[in-house]
């Protein structure tokens, strides 16, 4: 009897690790900046900063091309 909750138990959870990767790989698909875009976009506490975190971000590369095309 023990054997037999031994095999059920190891396939339930050989089951369950299996579909926990699925989500997992899909979210591996987006940018870092698209996942800060979802977050800076969403009304949870911080996301104002992640959004101004990017807006600064943007004007440093636009001030960086800018100093680079003058070389």
């Amino acid at each position: 009897m023990s054997r037999l909750a031994l095999a059920l138990l190891t396939v339930a959870l050989a089951a369950c690790s299996g579909s926990e990767r699925a989500p997992a790989q899909s979210a591996d698909t987006l940018t870092q900046r698209q996942r800060d875009s979802t977050l800076g976009a969403s009304k949870l506490p911080g996301a104002q900063g992640v959004r101004r975190a990017q807006a600064a971000q943007d004007s440093a590369a636009a001030r960086n091309a800018r100093a680079d095309s003058i070389q």
